[in-house]
C-alpha cells in the first residue's frame, strides 16, 4: 500500500514541476530527495519497532510529545498533506485522461475528473479492508512492472543519451542554480511520503516490530530504483523546456518519441491505474488517522447525523476537502502546500524522537540531527524560491499552519476545563 501511494502520485504529477526547478538535473533531484527521505525514515522505523500500532504518525507524536497542542498539531498536518496529495493525485487522474481526447491540462474537465475519481475512491472505501488491501496489491505490481517497462524501452529508444542531464539550465525555462535545485529535492520529498501509511499498519501486519521497517524500507527501494529509471527515460527523450512545456503531464509527452502513439496511450493508462489506485490507498490511511487522533480527544467529532463508526465518519471529512481542493487549486500550488505541510510535520518527528525518545530507542542521535538538518535545508530553499514566485502559497501555508495550532490550543484547552468542572 505505501508503494502504491507513493507511485499514485509522485511520478506522474512532479516530474514536469521538478524539472521546471532543478532543469537538466531533476534525475538528480529525484535521488537527493531519496536520501533525505532515507534519513527520515530511521525515525519512523525505530518508532514504529518498539510500539507498532495503528496510530502511525499520531502515534509518534503521541510518544514524542504527549498529548498535547504539538502532537494535535503536527498529526492534522500530515493529515492536510496526505488530503493535499490525494487532490494532487485526482487532478493528475484528469490531466492523463484528458490527453486522450487532446485536451491540456487547463480543461475545466480536468477538475471534475478529479471529482469522480475521489467520489469512486469514497465508495470503494466503504466496502472494507479486504477490497482495498486486495486491489492496492494488484494495481501495485501492474504500476511497478509499467513503470518499469516504460523505463526501459525509453532508455533503449534514446540510446544511453543524457544530454539533458549537462544541458545548461540558463539557457531554459528552468530556474535552476542551488536554489533552485533544494526546492526542487523538497518538491521530490513528495514523491516518497507515502511510505508514512505504512506506519499506520502496526496492528495488522505479522511480527510488526520488524515487518513494519522492513516494509518501510522495501517501498523506498523500489519507488526509488523506477524513479531514477524514469526520470532518465525522459531526459533521454525530451529537453528540459519539452519537460516544463508538458509538466502536468510529462511521462506521456516522453512515450512519445520513445514509442510512438501507442506508447503515449499505454503510459495514459497506465497513469491512470496508478492515481486510482493510489488515492483508494490515501484516503483508507488519512481515515484511519483522524479516526485515530478522534480516539485520541486530540480533534472535535461531529456526527451531523451519520451512522456507523467513527472512521466512516471521517473518510466523508476527508473526502469533502479533497473535493474542495481538487475544484479551486492547481497542481503546482496543491503540491507545493502539500511539501511545506509535510517537511514541517518531518521535522517536528526527528526533533521529537532526539529529544524525548533517544535514548528509550537506543537511536542514533547524529542520524536524528542530519535528517533534521537536510529537512530544514531544502524547506528553507523552497520556502525563499515561492517567496519570490509565488508568495500566495507561502501565506496560505504559513496561515493555514497558524490557524491549525491556535483551533487546537483553543480546544485542547476547551476540553482541559470542561473536564475540570465535570462531577468527580
Amino acid at each position: 500500500m505505501g508503494t502504491g501511494v507513493m507511485i499514485g502520485a509522485g511520478i506522474f504529477a512532479l516530474t514536469g514541476q521538478v524539472a521546471e526547478l532543478a532543469g537538466g538535473l531533476f534525475p538528480l533531484a529525484f535521488i537527493a530527495a531519496a536520501i533525505v527521505v532515507a534519513f527520515s525514515a530511521y525515525s519512523y522505523i525505530k518508532v514504529c519497532n518498539a510500539y507498532p500500532s495503528a496510530g502511525g504518525i499520531a502515534m509518534i507524536l503521541k510518544e514524542a510529545y504527549g498529548p498535547g497542542v504539538v502532537t494535535a498539531g503536527c498529526s492534522l498536518l500530515m493529515y492536510f498533506s496526505m488530503v493535499i496529495n490525494e487532490s494532487l493525485v485526482a487532478r493528475t487522474f484528469g490531466t492523463y485522461t484528458m490527453r486522450i481526447f487532446g485536451e491540456g491540462s487547463d480543461s475545466w474537465l480536468v477538475p471534475t475528473l478529479g471529482v469522480g475519481l475521489i467520489m469512486v475512491a469514497f465508495v470503494v472505501n466503504l466496502l472494507g479492508n479486504e477490497v482495498i488491501g486486495r486491489l492496492s496489491t494488484i494495481t501495485a505490481i501492474i504500476k511497478i512492472v509499467g513503470i518499469g517497462v516504460f523505463a526501459g524501452i525509453g532508455l533503449w529508444v534514446s540510446g544511453l543519451s543524457f544530454d539533458t542531464l549537462t544541458s545548461d539550465s540558463a539557457a531554459s525555462n528552468a530556474q535552476g542554480g542551488v536554489g533552485g535545485f533544494l526546492a526542487a529535492v523538497a518538491l521530490s520529498i513528495l514523491a516518497y511520503k507515502g511510505f508514512t501509511t505504512i506506519t499506520n499498519s502496526g496492528d495488522e501486519l505479522e511480527d510488526p516490530k520488524k515487518n513494519v521497517g522492513r516494509s518501510i524500507i522495501f517501498s523506498l527501494l523500489i519507488c526509488t530504483g523506477l524513479y531514477v529509471l524514469v526520470t532518465l527515460a525522459v531526459a533521454g527523450n525530451l529537453s528540459v523546456d519539452e519537460i516544463i512545456a508538458a509538466r502536468d503531464s510529462s511521462l506521456a509527452e516522453a512515450a512519445r518519441p520513445a514509442v510512438g502513439q501507442w506508447g503515449e496511450w499505454l503510459t495514459i493508462g497506465l497513469a491512470i491505474v496508478a492515481t486510482i489506485s493510489g488515492i483508494i490507498a490515501s484516503m483508507f490511511a488519512v481515515s484511519r488517522m483522524l479516526a485515530m487522533l478522534t480516539d485520541m480527544d486530540l480533534v472535535p467529532h461531529r456526527h451531523f447525523g451519520m451512522p456507523g463508526r467513527i472512521q466512516k465518519h471521517t473518510l466523508v471529512y476527508t473526502a469533502v476537502i479533497a473535493l474542495a481542493l481538487t475544484i479551486f487549486f492547481d497542481l503546482s500550488r496543491i503540491a507545493s502546500l502539500g511539501a511545506i505541510f509535510y517537511i514541517v510535520m518531518d521535522m517536528a518527528i526527528h526533533w521529537g524522537v532526539f529529544k524525548h525518545l533517544r535514548s528509550d530507542l537506543n537511536a542514533r542521535g547524529w542520524v536524528l540531527l542530519t535528517a533534521l538538518v537536510l529537512d530544514a535545508a531544502v524547506l528553507g530553499a523552497f520556502l525563499y524560491l515561492k517567496l519570490t514566485t509565488d508568495p500566495l502559497v507561502v501565506g496560505v501555508a504559513l496561515g493555514s499552519m497558524a490557524l491549525i495550532f491556535g483551533l487546537e490550543a483553543w480546544f485542547l484547552r476547551a476540553k482541559s476545563a470542561e473536564t475540570n468542572d465535570g462531577p468527580t
